[in-house]
């Protein structure tokens, strides 16, 4: 495994070692030791899976209290992965990064709590798996426009085509006005 700090404090970009023959391949997700020796230590206390059309958007979602880091890995298909760094005490508040993950790189995306996470299906039935280190709270959740000027985001979508929206992602709050951590 390779760990590759990121622009964002306390990002990293993880590059599986992959093992292939003529059955397949076969890589460790997670390995407790080798992520700490990286310098990520982690208890997942819940594993989700998501599974999106093309050019669905989801996000950009944190929780305000139970803030979770998650690790995020595509299973199928490939995303347009975004981070908003919303930690006031972060050199780098405010600011965006964005990665391209896809299935075939076995790759997964370190996210620490404290950042806003959402992502664009670049592919038809992409499926993303992520582990969190605290429970999803229907009361601490919180959503940042996923088209807030001032992020500066620029989605790869085709000209002339809208994203797949949920109720809660269209009314998604811009940062001027979010909740953010100290």
């Amino acid at each position: 495994m390779r760990a590759t700090a990121l622009t964002l404090p306390g990002v990293w970009l993880i590059e599986h070692q992959a093992f292939g023959d003529l059955r397949g391949a076969f890589f460790e997700s997670w390995n407790e030791r080798a992520f700490a020796a990286a310098g990520i230590e982690a208890r997942f206390v819940q594993e989700n899976v998501s599974i999106s059309k093309r050019y669905v958007l989801r996000g950009l979602h944190y929780q305000i209290t139970h803030a979770q880091g998650k690790l995020v890995r595509v299973l199928a298909g490939e995303i347009f992965d975004v981070l908003v760094d919303l930690r006031r005490s972060s050199p780098a508040f405010g600011r965006t990064l964005h990665v391209e993950l896809a299935a075939r790189a076995h790759q997964s995306l370190w996210v620490p709590a404290g950042l806003a996470h959402g992502f664009l299906a670049l592919a038809e039935d992409t499926q993303v798996h992520y582990k969190v280190t605290d429970f999803w709270t229907r009361e601490a959740e919180r959503t940042l426009a996923w088209n807030d000027p001032a992020l500066g985001i620029k989605w790869p979508l085709p000209q002339n085509v809208a994203p797949i929206l949920s109720d809660k992602d269209r009314e998604g709050r811009p940062l001027a006005l979010a909740e953010t951590f100290p």
